[in-house]
């Protein structure tokens, strides 16, 4: 996409912080360079996104060149989530949807052939899942024997996540925490979960779990501080150097905007449809519309 001029623009101060969607290694990377923080949906187990986390400060460190005026050096996980005292109705109660969660965005970004207004995803889902790995079935999670983004079993995988009991949640955020990753996000609103289930589950959280968590943030917060302070000033460097040598950025050589009709029949190679658009554009100049109004009716 050649540059644009985004208007209005923004008026909170500092800059609003940057993020941009990551599934793969190079987007986590890009966002580095870029001085973006980075969403995961990729489902990553802690300890993979500990190696990520390094590789992303290591780019900020090196090469960031901040494509806004401030740098958001953060990176955050999604995992699925559900709590109940007992692990097993836990899994009942959010391992379906988790998958499902999972199985859709397969549909939508590498599989699927969708028919809007007609294709029932969830329907497919249930059709296909045992072939697909997207099993609902317990018995695949209870075999790990700590909480993972991935449940594993042969050549198929499915989604478990924070779905556990309150202390294997805790757990399983502690791993989280230590490898870096500054914010999970949990999805619970999958499928079919029932919302009496998700709304206890957030109450939960909030009363168990995340109290413990956030008695060390502000610490965490401090220490990151330090450790990023020097990386953002020299990031902050870089574009304020690459603003001075280049305002602004460059249009492709002979860039120009083509109104979407034109574009049509540019696309068409249509001689009559230029003939007239032409003639649109000569009635238009000259304050007549009758070309115009008889193509639309």
């Amino acid at each position: 996409m050649p540059p644009r001029n985004v208007v209005p623009k923004p008026v909170q101060r500092p800059h609003p912080p940057l993020w941009v969607a990551c599934s793969r290694r190079d987007t986590i990377l890009m966002a580095a360079r870029e001085g973006i923080g980075a969403l995961s949906f990729a489902f990553i187990d802690p300890e993979e996104a500990a190696r990520w986390m390094q590789d992303y400060r290591e780019t900020m460190a090196a090469e960031c060149v901040p494509i806004g005026p401030a740098v958001n050096p953060n990176v955050a996980c999604v995992t699925p989530m559900m709590l109940c005292d007992d692990e097993e109705e836990a899994l009942r109660r959010g391992l379906e949807g988790a998958n499902f969660f999972g199985y859709s965005l397969a549909h939508y970004y590498v599989f699927g052939d969708h028919r809007p207004g007609v294709t029932d995803v969830w329907e497919e889902f249930v059709e296909k899942r045992s072939a697909l790995g997207y099993s609902p079935e317990t018995d695949l999670a209870l075999r790990q024997e700590r909480l993972g983004a991935k449940v594993a079993s042969g050549d198929t995988s499915g989604l478990r996540g924070a779905i556990g009991t309150p202390e294997q949640v805790r757990e399983f955020l502690r791993r989280y925490e230590d490898a870096g990753v500054d914010q999970v996000i949990f999805v619970l609103q999958a499928g079919r979960n029932r919302h009496d289930h998700i709304m206890e589950s957030i109450e939960r959280f909030g009363r168990d779990i995340l109290p413990e968590f956030a008695e060390r943030h502000d610490a965490a917060e401090s220490e990151k501080a330090k450790v990023f302070e020097p990386i953002i000033e020299a990031a902050l460097a870089r574009r304020e150097q690459q603003l001075a040598e280049r305002p602004h950025p460059e249009l492709p050589q002979d860039y120009s905007m083509l109104a979407i009709p034109k574009q049509m029949v540019e696309n068409m190679d249509n001689d009559m449809g230029r003939e007239i658009i032409d003639k649109i554009a000569d009635e238009s100049a000259g304050g007549d519309g009758d070309t115009m109004r008889n193509l639309l009716g």
